[in-house]
């Protein structure tokens, strides 16, 4: 069996919740603290990935980004990036996709904040940097953690998206893809071989995610 296609998706899974994480702490506490009118329609635009079809996006994507277009054109002439068909191109598709994921647990973390805390650190005139990096941040890590393997395990389970953007290229085979064309081959044994793998995958970070929400809760009671 070829592991090339778990470390394609390890790869992917590792690098959008890295990146996610970075962008969505900001962007989650904007949007959980700002009064600013309209904001319901930017988090509805950020949510949309949960019910958008993949293939949806993807093709939206490949309009916007795709070879053919004047964006994926200037990019790639002038710095050699291709937003197609490359592991650049999942990469991004699968930050837009697993947004959701990222975000929407990191708002409900910042909205559980006791407005009490919230007063206080604004009576200490600490900064709002100082305030979410040490004492915002502290308090919601367990959202931190639900939205890390959220994220994760969303983008290890991603296939229509990574099929369409990446097509069936070698640095763009994820695990998800591998077990469509070996069954398209007939490999039922490597399709096997790589389901299995991903199903115990998914269990443990499914558990873990379990044991976090049920010990929070537990704190809380």
């Amino acid at each position: 069996m070829d592991y090339t296609p778990f470390f394609v998706t390890f790869k992917l899974a590792f690098l959008t919740t890295l990146i996610l994480l970075v962008i969505a702490i900001p962007v989650a506490y904007f949007l959980a603290f700002s009064k600013m009118r309209g904001k319901i329609f930017i988090e509805s635009i950020l949510m949309m990935p949960i019910i958008l079809p993949p293939t949806v996006l993807g093709f939206y994507y490949l309009n916007f980004l795709g070879p053919e277009t004047p964006i994926g054109q200037f990019f790639e002439n002038t710095f050699g990036i291709s937003f197609a068909f490359s592991f650049e191109g999942i990469l991004i598709g699968s930050i837009i996709f697993c947004t959701p994921f990222m975000v929407s647990p990191l708002i409900n973390g910042f909205r559980s904040i006791p407005k009490n805390i919230i007063e206080s650190t604004l009576l200490l005139n600490k900064s709002r940097l100082n305030a979410v990096r040490k004492v915002y941040l502290p308090m919601i890590k367990k959202s931190i953690w639900n939205a890390v393997l959220l994220t994760f395990a969303h983008t290890i389970g991603e296939f229509g998206l990574v099929l369409m953007i990446g097509g069936k290229m070698e640095e763009t085979n994820v695990a998800s893809v591998a077990i469509y064309d070996e069954m398209n081959a007939l490999n039922y044994d490597t399709a096997h071989h790589y389901a299995i793998v991903l199903l115990v995958i998914s269990f443990v970070l499914i558990l873990f995610l379990n044991y976090l929400t049920r010990n929070n809760r537990t704190t809380i009671a």
